[in-house]
């Protein structure tokens, strides 16, 4: 019986992604985003008290674009997802995995010591840790 190789997410994660405020309008933060493949932008903290969102493009495209709406009109912060679920970089991706199937999430931060330091999405563990 072969022994399994543990692949960590740190292997396998986006190390470049885009940050953005909160405050910020949909259009101002399309117009930084640099990363398109990571389908996200993180929401940065307002301070050391606070939690880090989320704003995935498909929460643009459902509450902005199918509603009808300005994306010069509407804040970061109106529809992103806060707090979120992050990911230790040392996790095995098969419990990453299976804590995406339980919450139902397709990415996350991944965080440590309290900064971000990736996003790490289902694409990333199959493409990069299964077919590795």
């Amino acid at each position: 019986m072969s022994e399994h190789q543990i692949v960590r997410v740190r292997d396998v994660m986006k190390k470049k992604f885009d940050m953005v405020d909160g405050m910020a309008t949909i259009s101002e933060a399309l117009n930084t985003m640099k990363h398109v493949e990571t389908k996200c932008l993180i929401v940065d903290k307002r301070h050391n008290d606070d939690e880090y969102g989320m704003l995935l493009i498909s929460d643009i495209a459902r509450h902005v674009l199918a509603q009808n709406r300005s994306p010069d009109r509407v804040n970061v912060y109106e529809i992103m997802a806060k707090p979120v679920i992050t990911v230790d970089p040392a996790m095995d991706i098969k419990y990453c995995a299976r804590l995406f199937e339980r919450f139902q999430l397709s990415r996350a931060p991944v965080t440590e010591n309290d900064k971000v330091m990736g996003v790490i999405s289902f694409t990333d563990m199959v493409l990069k840790g299964v077919c590795k």
